[in-house]
């Protein structure tokens, strides 16, 4: 796996925990929640956000790979 793989791993897990949890908040609005417009905020901002998660988890994982990993140290 190499360094590269050991510092992959934490944004990984992170990212995998997060996306479970938004998902099962968004499933758990649209089973409860009365209102199409409250399933909205309450089901679909959280599955935006997983988006978004993923998203930021790739260019992580980009940075990584060609040894940005460290940019506060530039600063």
């Amino acid at each position: 796996m190499g360094n590269h793989g050991k510092k992959m791993i934490a944004p990984i897990v992170v990212t995998v925990l997060m996306v479970l949890y938004l998902i099962g908040f968004s499933i758990a609005a649209f089973i409860i929640l009365p209102s199409a417009w409250v399933w909205i905020v309450f089901g679909g901002v959280p599955l935006i956000c997983a988006g978004v998660m993923i998203a930021v988890c790739v260019q992580r994982m980009k940075e990584i790979r060609s040894g940005e990993e460290d940019d506060l140290s530039k600063y």
